[in-house]
């Protein structure tokens, strides 16, 4: 068993070695070749793809709220009363007013909304409502939907995770819509097993998208948040978070190195050579395979 140790260990150092080898090797290949120095035109095209990416997102991001505004104050600044319009003395327009008039309103109603009497003037609207046919499935749906977005507690699009679909070998990131419970899971787990409810969306418009119920074994749970699984579908997967653990060539020849550096043990005991497996503890006995000379 000895001499079987001897050798496996042997040939985990001559891989070792062979690899450093093949890269030094392609390090000195590689400053063995002359590069190119680029053109005055690479250089310009690549200064401006460099000030593109860096002021699109900032450009868009301005328009869009620009548009956004724009939209709302033409929606609302002709509701309100000339005489509570500020641009009646003004005579200049004012961006935004429309959009604090709708925000003042959304807060004055939900205040109402959560009162006594509001909650039933709501009860009364929405049996009204109800008694519509068509207009109570689009208004229950939309109800539902704001509701599941506006709940503060619910642990509902949390975590990133990733699934095998739609075929053996093929994986989707999805979102953790929460665990399977009524109907569900009683036709599902009734062997007392834990499905779970995922929502895997579409690239690049993540609003549309299948829901899935898939087993807890069966799904792989992620680390980044779901702003980056968002932005990872968004994008088509060119944006991709960073992995939490490196793991590259650099680490891999420091873990050689720190593999044939002598331990302590081994400085302060020189009196004491081992063989290629065996260890020696700070007392000088003997340890694990190897045999003391």
């Amino acid at each position: 068993m000895p001499r079987q140790n001897n050798k496996s260990d042997s040939r985990e150092k001559l891989s070792r070695a062979e690899r450093r080898a093949a890269r030094k090797a392609d390090k000195v290949r590689l400053e063995g070749v002359k590069v190119a120095k680029p053109g005055l035109g690479a250089w310009l095209r690549a200064r401006f793809f460099a000030g593109m990416v860096l002021a699109a997102p900032i450009a868009i991001t301005v328009w869009l709220t620009f548009q956004f505004i724009t939209f709302v104050d033409k929606q609302i600044k002709p509701l309100v009363p000339p005489e509570w319009n500020p641009e009646t003395y003004t005579e200049v327009a004012i961006p935004g007013f429309g959009v604090l008039v709708a925000v003042i309103f959304l807060i004055l109603l939900g205040t109402i909304a959560t009162n006594l009497i509001g909650r039933s003037f709501l009860k009364a609207g929405e049996r009204v409502i109800n008694s519509v046919p068509y207009v109570r499935s689009v208004y229950n749906a939309l109800k539902q939907i704001f509701e599941t977005f506006a709940t503060t507690n619910n642990q509902s699009f949390r975590e990133v995770v990733m699934v095998e679909y739609p075929k053996r070998g093929t994986w989707c990131i999805g979102f953790l819509a929460g665990t399977a419970k009524g109907e569900i899971h009683t036709r599902l787990a009734s062997d007392g097993s834990e499905f779970m409810g995922v929502f895997v969306p579409t690239t690049p418009n993540p609003t549309s998208g299948f829901l899935m119920y898939i087993h807890a074994d069966e799904i792989i749970r992620l680390d980044m948040s779901v702003e980056d699984g968002a932005k990872l579908i968004v994008s088509g997967g060119l944006v991709v978070p960073d992995a939490q653990g490196p793991a590259n060539e650099a680490d891999d020849d420091m873990a050689d190195e720190n593999a044939e550096r002598p331990g302590e043990d081994e400085l302060a005991n020189p009196a004491l050579p081992l063989t290629e497996t065996g260890t020696v503890s700070e007392t000088g006995t003997r340890t694990g395979t190897g045999t003391k000379t």
